[in-house]
């Protein structure tokens, strides 16, 4: 038998209001107490007495056994996540960000307190590969994980390569529709999938990783040049998070804009749309896709969350307490493609192994190797505005590195 749950929710946004949706009408054995709001003199169509700004007014509350976060600020998200876990209440939330930001200590609070912070609809929207990877790979050695985490920035890119619209004018499609905010660079540039990306590794790999040593580059600077480039060679460019085991005990992870190939999975996930690659061991390489973002989508998945809560469900992060030496690294080479205009570009990034240059007034670009080293000493250098970077997929080794790597892995990569 289920316990009922007593909500209370803070943020009645997008998601809230998408969550509010879902769960009216329907038996669930669950009942929202009370909404927190920032703004109380917003017209509503509930009842006001549901409405209050006063956060204690709801973690005070002995009778709300669940907290519900779908709010913006990191900040304000982790203080409330915080004192909830310490009460006792068990928490679902949405945001990625104080997620990743704070995982390894929001872990420990859920050990210590007894309670359970459940964040299915942090990443990736509608596709439940949070809970697949704590229960259905919790036993699996994982080549990789990678995908389209960021509905917004592949929406743009749809519309660049399937509609040949412009980027500005693709990004305020996207902007228009509330795929994207008025300041996007947390999509575009990549911040979004990068925290999504260290949660889904903690998962995958038992690694809680800082987010600021996940090197993310994103598609801000696309050029035409660019897009002509890919489509000469039958590409589509999509920005792909990537968790890698590059040898028995090394992973590297990073977000980059990649040229994808037809015969890929990612190839043909459009507009706001998420899909995740799986590469396992044994289960071999299995593929997630749906609906990466809109209020429906991602209150459908932190229903998924309550429902379980229903049933004292939590994350066990049994690969993080298996302590099974794996540690995160920088230490690999990547092939790239780099436009750029000055020479010091490709010294200063060290670029090696060049299979691949042109060079005319407007446009220059070398195709070789980097050291993802190399790229997050340099990060500030690729996000100028006249320097586009791509992933081609394709990974160069050292005789060093070779002799850590198996052959199993080499192929994958």
């Amino acid at each position: 038998m289920s316990k009922k749950l007593k909500i209370g929710l803070f943020g009645f946004g997008v998601v809230g209001q998408g969550l509010h949706d879902i769960i009216r009408g329907q038996e669930l054995n669950l009942e929202i107490i009370k909404i927190a709001i920032k703004n109380p003199d917003k017209k509503r169509s509930l009842d006001a007495n549901l409405f209050t700004t006063n956060h204690d007014e709801i973690l005070n509350n002995e009778e709300i056994n669940t907290i519900v976060e779908l709010i913006d600020d990191a900040d304000v998200a982790f203080n409330i996540t915080k004192r909830a876990l310490i009460s006792g209440k068990n928490v679902v939330s949405a945001n990625k960000k104080m997620i990743a930001n704070h995982l390894a200590e929001l872990v420990e609070l859920q050990e210590k307190h007894g309670a359970s912070l459940l964040y299915e609809g942090a990443v990736c929207g509608s596709i439940p590969i949070i809970r697949n990877l704590e229960e259905y790979y919790d036993n699996e050695l994982l080549h990789g994980i990678s995908g389209i985490f960021n509905g917004s920035s592949n929406y743009i890119l749809s519309k660049i390569f399937n509609e040949n619209l412009e980027y500005g004018v693709a990004l305020k499609q996207a902007q228009d529709l509330g795929f994207a905010e008025t300041d996007p660079i947390l999509d575009v540039g990549g911040y979004d999938p990068k925290f999504k990306l260290a949660i889904a590794t903690a998962h995958a790999y038992g690694l809680f990783i800082n987010p600021d040593k996940i090197l993310n580059i994103g598609i801000q600077n696309l050029s035409e040049n660019d897009i002509r480039y890919a489509r000469e060679k039958n590409f589509k460019i999509k920005l792909v998070p990537t968790a890698r085991k590059i040898s028995t005990k090394q992973v590297v992870t990073y977000v980059l804009p990649k040229f994808v190939k037809s015969d890929d999975f990612l190839y043909n996930v459009e507009n706001e749309y998420n899909g995740v690659t799986v590469q396992a061991a044994f289960a071999d390489k299995q593929f997630f896709f749906g609906k990466g973002a809109g209020g429906h989508p991602t209150g459908a998945a932190v229903l998924s969350d309550i429902a379980a809560l229903r049933y004292d469900y939590r994350y066990e992060y049994k690969k993080y307490h298996q302590q099974n030496g794996l540690i995160h690294t920088d230490n690999v080479n990547i092939e790239v493609y780099l436009r750029y205009v000055h020479e010091y570009t490709v010294e200063k990034l060290q670029v090696e192994n060049i299979v691949e240059r042109f060079s005319r007034q407007d446009y220059k670009y070398v195709i070789g190797s980097v050291s993802l080293k190399s790229l997050l000493a340099n990060r500030n250098l690729l996000e100028q505005k006249d320097v586009f970077i791509a992933h081609t997929g394709r990974y160069t080794y050292t005789e060093q590195q070779i002799q850590t790597v198996t052959e199993e892995e080499i192929l994958f990569n």
